[in-house]
């Protein structure tokens, strides 16, 4: 095992208010709040859906393949230099190296996702 998923995170122009609906929909708390970012999770110590401000958003119109449906996923790592050349091996495509504790990479589709450094709250990665 390199990582484990983190979140999923949505892109949108209001990330409180979708946060709202999802919160409201499947019964389950928003767990933090930015202004650019929202989680809702089972509880503040578990992944689930965080919703990213993308103020140029542009919503999937679903199956129309000019505005394709939008999400990158978040895997937590114990060490985002040593799952970097892991997961380039598995033939992820390096997009952005950032400060310190993420990366973004783009999966051999070309989707998005980002290595993300484990929280504190989480078990190291592979013991659960």
């Amino acid at each position: 095992m390199i990582g484990r998923l983190h979140h999923v995170v949505l892109d949108c122009p209001d990330p409180a208010a979708l946060a709202a609906f999802y919160s409201e929909l499947l019964a389950m708390p928003v767990t933090y709040t930015s202004a650019d970012w929202v989680v809702v999770a089972a509880n503040d110590t578990a992944s689930g859906l965080a919703f990213q401000l993308a103020p140029d958003h542009l919503p999937p119109r679903w199956p129309d393949p000019a505005q394709p449906q939008q999400f990158h996923l978040d895997v937590m790592v114990d060490d985002v230099d040593a799952a970097e050349p892991l997961v380039l091996a598995l033939g992820a495509r390096l997009l952005r190296r950032e400060a310190g504790e993420s990366r973004v990479f783009a999966d051999p589709a070309g989707h998005p996702f980002c290595l993300v450094t484990r929280p504190g709250w989480a078990p190291p990665v592979g013991t659960t």
